[in-house]
């Protein structure tokens, strides 16, 4: 398969799920993500590894130095086709960039921007999360896209 090429995490998870579908000519889901800066007109995009092998975590950091607006969010996309119909599944996770690397490592670390995001009605970053913390994060965001998903295939049955 090839990997798309767009700043437009709905058109790669689109993309995708035609490919998948063209693969196997069954019913298949395909996702895409990406980390959204609004001082930086939403840079990284769908480009969050490439932002890791360029300026890094700290190129972020250094770009949003002395800046006010530091709101940002991930977002996900799950595409499903059937091989008529594309349905999509969107979710986003709101947040704040903090101004340095705050945290340590554990199991549950997914990306390096886990030291720097700080999650809405927290004031910590992901990294500096405990147990509890996790718990009560899950309970206040939004139905994840698979979890929207999940939902309405349970539907349709």
């Amino acid at each position: 398969m090839n990997e798309p090429r767009s700043d437009d995490i709905k058109e790669i998870a689109k993309q995708k799920v035609i490919q998948a579908y063209n693969i196997v000519k069954r019913p298949c889901i395909a996702l895409d993500s990406g980390f959204f800066i609004k001082e930086l007109n939403g840079f990284p995009r769908a480009y969050v590894n490439h932002m890791f092998d360029t300026i890094g975590i700290n190129g972020i950091l250094k770009l949003l130095r002395g800046k006010e607006n530091r709101y940002c969010e991930f977002r996900s996309c799950l595409a499903y086709y059937d091989g008529v119909e594309i349905r999509y599944f969107e979710s986003k996770s709101p947040g704040t960039i903090s101004h340095q690397l705050r945290g340590s490592d554990n199991e549950k670390k997914w990306s390096e921007l886990w030291y720097i995001f700080i999650p809405q009605r927290f004031n910590k970053t992901l990294a500096e999360f405990t147990e509890e913390d996790f718990e009560r994060y899950n309970n206040v965001k939004e139905d994840s896209c698979m979890i929207q998903f999940g939902k309405w295939y349970n539907t349709i049955g």
